[in-house]
């Protein structure tokens, strides 16, 4: 019965695609023309990715079929997702570029990059491709990859349960995780067909994590009291439905997939790089290309790594000076510091509400800061929450990101606690700025008020260079005039980007062994070895994403200097802030034509 409501449900959502991007050309201008097609290809995107409207708050109305659904994981439903990219980007390239407007015609690069660009990913017959998004990973399912991660987060955090059909949704949603979960144990067996089988020590983590998820009473998991919970009161006995669809389906379905990552494993080396994969350099060339959207080769990225670690640690070592810390590399410096007592928190539960309460001091104070560096204000809506404990073994120190576009839910500041000496008080200021405000929860704000391409679609450069310049903004707006140490933790946090550059391509490119990347990234920054260890998986599962923090960063800051020379007495430092984050997430080619813009019209 449930299955048969659910394929009603999602030929209504094609209905509805239909009804909101009719397929006729009209006779009109051309920026009309192609605001009818892109709000077409919009709501094609998100019936292929339903929980984006989920996120975006936007799965009512005409799209509350998809607050059913969930993504097709299966190989079926992939090759479908790259079907519609195609058609797009067909019909995108029968629009005359040059009878639009320079935002219309913005828009429309933007979607031919990103669904270039995914296109080339899904060519690889393996692996998970992030259209419009940033996770590309050669592996399907690993320790920070998979639907045993992301829908059960989704459906807590982000699936709003206030009415009857909402909770209908929910259970919909449960029978699509199972199939899910399914689908991708599939892939994974094409996957390990073609020898693309993650490295061991990634897997060790992936399984320690799923076995995690599926253990205990499915009464108990948090999928069936999230539910349970929110629906006390109301009639339909979801608690009980949500336990027997746990019980009957994700509970088997899980079983499978940790059985087939069990023969993953037992075939698996601890090469750490796709260099490993029959055609792993031209894989890396894409993923690296993806993160950075740019041409860059390994070599050049790799050096640029080691050339800006250089110029940062220099600035370093004059305030480690000056604080008193003179003798050994910069590297060894900070680990020293680190190790002060004045700088830690307390172990267990009262450090993490310790962190919690630290984090959002911070993020008030530059909040109350944000109209020193911008004409353009939006809310800061942002809620700083643990990461969920069966993610943290493969989750990195934080993420962030925008909430709902009608304000509904609100941007989540993620922060890993499976220890609290993963942070410092001197490190964790400059991460509330990368995170949240005016990093990913802020600029997500801005690019929640774009046409809805341009709300779910981003670019991995453009987002971590802009949360690499929130953090250089915070140093600007004075937040480390009184406090030497936070500044230091600001520096090496570039200094971290830096090296992300160097060990990234040195895994993926230059065949380095994971001891190997985590030794030389622990004597470079003097990160702890804790910390290094989960970020060097992490680059292991992502190739090139880790690429694109920097190469965003400095091509903002090239941008800013070209800005000001050119404006002279006219430039405006809000008003060039205001330009970046008000032209919304792209590609950094297409960047430079939006800065080019700016000059253009402070020139008048």
């Amino acid at each position: 019965m449930r299955t048969d409501r659910r394929q009603f449900l999602l030929g209504s959502t094609a209905l509805a695609a239909s009804v909101l991007g009719p397929t006729r050309a009209f006779a009109q201008s051309g920026d009309s023309h192609a605001a009818v097609l892109l709000d077409r290809i919009a709501e094609t995107y998100l019936a292929d990715y339903p929980e984006s409207a989920t996120a975006l708050g936007i799965d009512k109305d005409q799209r509350a079929p998809l607050k059913h659904r969930l993504k097709d994981a299966t190989p079926a439903g992939q090759a479908k997702i790259a079907a519609h990219l195609r058609q797009a980007l067909a019909d995108v390239a029968k629009l005359d570029l040059n009878a639009l407007s320079p935002v219309m015609r913005t828009n429309v690069e933007v979607v031919q990059a990103s669904y270039g660009n995914a296109l080339q990913g899904f060519a690889f017959p393996y692996g998970d491709v992030a259209t419009g998004n940033w996770r590309n990973s050669p592996y399907v399912v690993v320790q920070n990859v998979g639907a045993f991660l992301d829908v059960p987060r989704m459906l807590d955090t982000d699936h709003q349960v206030k009415t009857q059909d909402d909770a209908e949704a929910y259970l919909d949603r449960l029978e699509s995780y199972a199939e899910a979960l399914d689908g991708e144990t599939e892939r994974l067996k094409i996957a390990a067909g073609q020898g693309v089988i993650a490295p061991d020590f990634l897997l060790d983590k992936a399984l320690k994590q799923i076995r995690l998820a599926r253990s205990g009473n499915t009464a108990g998991w948090g999928l069936v009291t999230s539910l349970a919970n929110r629906t006390a009161g109301m009639d339909g006995d979801y608690g009980e439905r949500a336990w027997l669809l746990a019980n009957d389906k994700i509970a088997p379905a899980l079983d499978r997939q940790i059985a087939e990552l069990e023969r993953h494993r037992a075939r698996a080396t601890s090469d750490a790089g796709v260099w490993k994969f029959r055609d792993g350099d031209a894989y890396y060339a894409w993923a690296l290309s993806a993160g950075t959207t740019t041409r860059m080769t390994p070599d050049e990225v790799h050096k640029m790594g080691l050339d800006q670690l250089a110029a940062i640690q220099a600035e370093m070592d004059s305030i480690l000076k000056k604080e008193g810390y003179s003798q050994g590399s910069v590297g060894a410096r900070m680990a020293a510091l680190a190790k002060d007592p004045r700088f830690a928190f307390a172990e267990g539960d009262p450090g993490r509400a310790e962190i919690l309460k630290f984090l959002n001091e911070r993020i008030t104070d530059i909040r109350n800061r944000m109209p020193q560096a911008f004409h353009t204000l939006v809310k800061g809506n942002v809620e700083v929450r643990r990461l969920p404990p069966e993610e943290e073994p493969g989750a990195p120190g934080a993420y962030g990101g925008a909430g709902s576009i009608d304000g509904t839910i609100p941007g989540k500041f993620w922060i890993n606690l499976r220890t609290t000496e993963l942070h410092t008080r001197f490190s964790l200021p400059d991460l509330a700025y990368h995170e949240a405000i005016p990093g990913h929860v802020w600029q997500g704000e801005y690019a929640n008020k774009l046409p809805l391409i341009r709300s779910v679609l981003s670019f991995n450069a453009y987002s971590e260079g802009w949360a690499l310049y929130a953090e250089q903004l915070a140093d600007e707006l004075g937040v480390y005039a009184d406090n030497p140490a936070e500044k230091l933790g600001y520096l090496q946090s570039l200094g971290f980007r830096a090296c992300r550059l160097v060990v990234d391509t040195g895994l993926h490119a230059k065949r380095w062994t994971r001891q190997q990347a985590i030794d030389w990234f622990v004597n470079a920054n003097g990160s702890s070895v804790e910390e290094v260890s989960g970020e060097v998986d992490r680059y292991c599962s992502w190739p090139g994403q880790a690429c694109g923090y920097k190469v965003g960063h400095s091509e903002i800051n090239r941008l800013r200097d070209r800005a000001r020379a050119a404006l002279g007495p006219r430039y405006d430092f809000r008003a060039f802030n205001d330009a970046v984050v008000l032209g919304g997430n792209v590609p950094m080619t297409v960047l430079g034509s939006v800065i080019d813009r700016h000059i253009a019209e402070r020139k008048g």
